[in-house]
């Protein structure tokens, strides 16, 4: 079944304006890489991106034939979505560990969501 891993964190939230210190950078992608290698040794990785901050956001709505935009999220919230994965996993409990490994997991939350398999076409 598949699932996705959605990462949640307060700098995506409120990012800070100044640039993040080169080597925490660093070690944080590092992280974030080990844990894509590991899904992927795993067969578990079907696939997943990084998003920018809230701040480059566009929330769209239609209401009434009227689509209606608005700049940065839906709601505040103090923490927001910062990327996701989608991986492959035999069960839920499978599903949690995988997304417990995730390095966000330490500092934001980590939600993890089935995927709906619709059928297709007949």
């Amino acid at each position: 079944m598949r699932y996705a891993v959605l990462i949640y964190d307060t700098e995506t939230a409120n990012p800070n304006p100044a640039p993040p210190d080169p080597e925490v950078w660093q070690q944080t992608m590092g992280q974030y890489n080990d844990y894509t290698a590991m899904l992927k040794d795993r067969g578990a990785y079907v696939g997943g991106e990084a998003l920018h901050p809230v701040a480059m956001a566009t929330t769209v709505r239609v209401r009434d034939g009227q689509t209606l935009t608005t700049d940065g999220p839906f709601a505040e919230t103090k923490e927001a979505l910062g990327g996701f994965y989608l991986i492959e996993a035999k069960d839920l409990d499978e599903a949690l560990a995988l997304g417990a490994a995730c390095p966000g997991a330490r500092y934001g939350s980590i939600e993890v969501r089935p995927v709906v398999d619709f059928p297709g076409p007949a």
